[in-house]
């Protein structure tokens, strides 16, 4: 008799995780974080620009030099990148999926519409769809120069000033930042929850937490094209 060969494999770890909604939630919840870290660091940096070309076009060059000599020109900037870059995709195709089951989940609409969520979530959808948008249109104008207008190496103060001199690239940027703030408003309670840091006690300052932390990079961000528009940053 011939021994039956078992071709069945038990599911690894990550993949066990990745396949549950929990798991999925749990990915959104860190992934989302980082990007937040990300966000938070970004638009400090951003303010700089408030400060002149030469502070502006210093950071520039110093965030490409970041743990030299033990690490190569740009090593640094590229590994956040990679980081960024999965953390984006993941975090995208995890909400997409979970979208996906809750809908399956509840083939026939509802007989009586009772919009109980809030706007940010109700919004989240279209708004994460924006945002993500932007990121295209953002990198292609700011990092490889594509579409920017000045398009000149080693300049990011010239470049950014360039293109946010364009009224629409601006209308655009401002509209992705009100959405990025709703989204954060929302996912950073709904992270909490996922990663059991909330709790009924927790619950008012979380909220207040979140929504100022959404409130200040959304004002943080849009304050840049605004002293474009305005002159202050010329």
């Amino acid at each position: 008799m011939a021994l039956a060969t078992r071709t069945d494999r038990s599911p690894s770890l990550i993949g066990f995780v990745w396949r549950s909604t929990v798991g999925k939630k749990a990915v959104m919840a860190v992934t989302g974080l980082v990007m937040l870290a990300y966000l938070v660091a970004h638009m400090m940096g951003n303010l700089k620009v408030f400060f002149g070309a030469g502070e502006f076009n210093h950071y520039g060059h110093w965030i490409r030099t970041v743990g030299e000599p033990f690490l190569h020109r740009e090593w640094f900037l590229w590994t956040a990148r990679v980081v960024l870059s999965a953390s984006v995709v993941l975090h995208g195709v995890a909400a997409y999926q979970l979208s996906r089951r809750d809908i399956a989940a509840r083939p026939a609409k509802y007989a009586h519409k009772r919009p109980r969520a809030s706007y940010a979530t109700r919004t989240m959808r279209w708004g994460g769809v924006i945002v993500g948008l932007f990121i295209v249109w953002h990198i292609l104008d700011l990092t490889t120069l594509t579409v920017n207008p000045n398009a000149q190496q080693g300049r990011p103060y010239e470049n950014l000033v360039a293109s946010f001199d364009r009224w629409y690239v601006s209308a655009f940027y401002i509209v992705a930042m009100l959405a990025l703030g709703l989204h954060i408003r929302h996912g950073f309670w709904s992270a909490a929850q996922t990663l059991g840091v909330g709790s009924p006690r927790r619950e008012r300052v979380l909220k207040v937490l979140a929504g100022g932390l959404a409130l200040l990079l959304t004002c943080g961000f849009i304050a840049v094209p605004v002293g474009v528009l305005t002159g202050v940053v010329s």
